[in-house]
């Protein structure tokens, strides 16, 4: 088949890279978000999808809406038999969705209809599920609701970040999508309406969500620092700035501390919760470099009873 391929960020590479390597359809052209400001500088820089369409000599389109005309005539002049999408960022119109004659066709990073939403993995990771996913079902107007093509799993392990599970869930989706395009083109595979039960939402995560609670327990406070990992990054405030938490691990054995209270040890730091206590790996203070947390404490110089959080008269970070 002739194919289109919508993506932006580095997640929809691999898919990209799978699909250029088959010798069954042929990558025409590739849609993703305009060239953006990054680093210090700002300067503009292309998606890692462009960067990588560029390397391979395909043609790049960057629309700034997908309802622009001039992207709509093109896309019709190149015709495309369907449209694969990995992380493309913006709402696709009805009058996109009917060019390709296969339909515009998605790999989401969950098994539907479980984690509808742009954060489908994070959210997997905060609910503890131990096992999710990716789908590869046509886009309608609908929230990821269209019908599905075919599934894959992947278990959660137990210290897994957003950005280990996204990893590799976007190498093995992209053999999914792979196959999904073969399946269409010889007509084998058929897409299945997803059940009407089991449906949960994934929203975009903010910087509040992000928030680490003291309160919680060890095991919640755990799934939100590996949840928001890498992005947009767990934190909590200490006096009156905001410190990141890149890593923690729940101490089962530790009860004595109270929620947020840190206890400094030789090569250790704990903060209580509303369980057990978490010790702290690896953080990264307001304006710094990561760095282990035991070497963060002896900076800062703790002193007995002090907390994390708001509470102990740490200033509220917004």
């Amino acid at each position: 088949m002739k194919l289109v391929f919508a993506g932006t960020p580095e997640v929809a590479v691999p898919a990209l890279d799978a699909l250029i390597a088959s010798d069954r359809h042929e990558v025409a052209a590739v849609v993703t978000r305009p060239d953006a400001p990054a680093g210090r500088g700002r300067r503009l820089v292309a998606s890692p999808v462009a960067q990588r369409a560029e390397e391979a000599g395909i043609e790049i389109l960057r629309p700034a809406r997908p309802r622009d005309e001039d992207f709509l005539t093109r896309l019709r002049e190149i015709a495309p038999d369907c449209c694969p999408v990995v992380a493309y960022g913006a709402l696709l119109p009805r009058v996109a969705l009917g060019v390709p004659a296969h339909g515009w066709v998605n790999l989401h990073f969950s098994l539907l209809p479980a984690w509808r939403g742009a954060a489908p993995v994070q959210h997997a990771v905060l609910a503890g599920d131990g096992t999710t996913g990716a789908a590869t079902f046509l886009i309608e107007e609908g929230l990821d609701s269209g019908p599905v093509y075919g599934v894959i799993t992947e278990d959660v392990r137990p210290t897994d970040t957003s950005g280990d599970l996204l990893t590799r869930l976007a190498f093995a989706g992209a053999g999914l999508l792979t196959a999904t395009m073969d399946g269409i083109e010889d007509g084998t595979l058929k897409a299945v309406p997803q059940p009407a039960e089991g449906i949960t939402l994934a929203p975009k995560l903010t910087v509040d969500d992000a928030r680490v609670d003291w309160a919680a327990p060890a095991l919640r406070v755990d799934r939100v620092v590996r949840g928001c990992t890498p992005a947009p990054g767990a934190w909590t405030a200490f006096r009156g700035e905001r410190l990141k938490l890149i890593q923690v691990t729940p101490v089962t054995d530790r009860t004595d501390l109270a929620p947020g209270e840190l206890a400094v040890g030789k090569n250790s730091v704990h903060a209580g919760t509303g369980s057990y206590a978490v010790e702290l790996l690896w953080v990264q203070p307001q304006g710094k470099k990561p760095m282990r947390a035991a070497d963060w404490a002896r900076g800062v110089r703790i002193t007995p009873g002090e907390r994390l959080g708001a509470a102990g008269g740490a200033a509220d970070v917004g």
